[in-house]
């Protein structure tokens, strides 16, 4: 979850002791993951559909650690290769669906019908943004542009859960609109950024 090399080397004087000591009582790279995982899941389903938002928002990103210590653990165990990184990655995006759909939930359980569905645009979009990218690279492009990112998305989610739960009012509304509308912009760029590529690309006869 925390993508920014700059976040990673800030905290990784904590994480590294942590990582050390799971790995000599056994615990593996990819157990680490999927208990993140699971934790995450269970969290966003308990606490937001029952507009549990401070509770739901702590866990969560007290299991954010998962995602630095699987690496980090791979790493000092030699384990790094890319069976780690498709797990890691594929199993995100299990959180982040379980986080965004918490939150459809809490909204419709508050009545506010209209937020749930911006929130579940914004799930719906998130998973386009993801596939778009691994799409583009399988047919040989790259497409790493977009003003919505993961990392990005599920901050703000959850700084407007949080808040939320601390009584501010209208933030996570205003918050699911603007994360619906910038990731469908994000799966706009995308599209138009591969079909640049590929006109590039294009021979003539191609084009014709």
């Amino acid at each position: 979850m925390l993508n920014n090399a700059a976040a990673r080397k800030a905290v990784s004087g904590a994480v590294d002791p942590l990582a050390r000591g799971l790995l000599r009582i056994g615990l593996s790279p990819d157990a680490v993951t999927v208990i993140g995982t699971v934790g995450t899941c269970a969290a966003a389903l308990w606490f937001f559909p029952r507009e549990q938002w401070v509770a739901g928002t702590l866990i969560i990103t007290a299991l954010v650690i998962s995602d630095l210590l699987d690496g980090t653990m791979a790493r000092m165990s030699g384990r790094s290769g890319p069976w780690g990184a498709f797990l890691d990655s594929t199993l995100d995006r299990v959180a982040d669906g379980a986080i965004f759909g918490g939150v459809v939930l809490g909204l419709a359980h508050a009545g506010d019908t209209l937020s749930a569905a911006a929130a579940l645009l914004a799930l719906v979009g998130g998973g386009v943004v993801s596939y778009a990218k691994a799409r583009a690279e399988s047919i040989g492009v790259e497409c790493n542009v977009g003003i919505a990112e993961r990392a990005e998305r599920i901050i703000v989610l959850l700084l407007a859960c949080f808040l939320t739960g601390l009584g501010v009012p209208y933030v996570l509304p205003i918050a699911v609109w603007l994360l619906a509308a910038l990731t469908w912009i994000t799966v706009g760029q995308r599209i138009l950024h591969v079909r640049r590529q590929l006109r590039t690309l294009a021979t003539p006869e191609d084009a014709a």
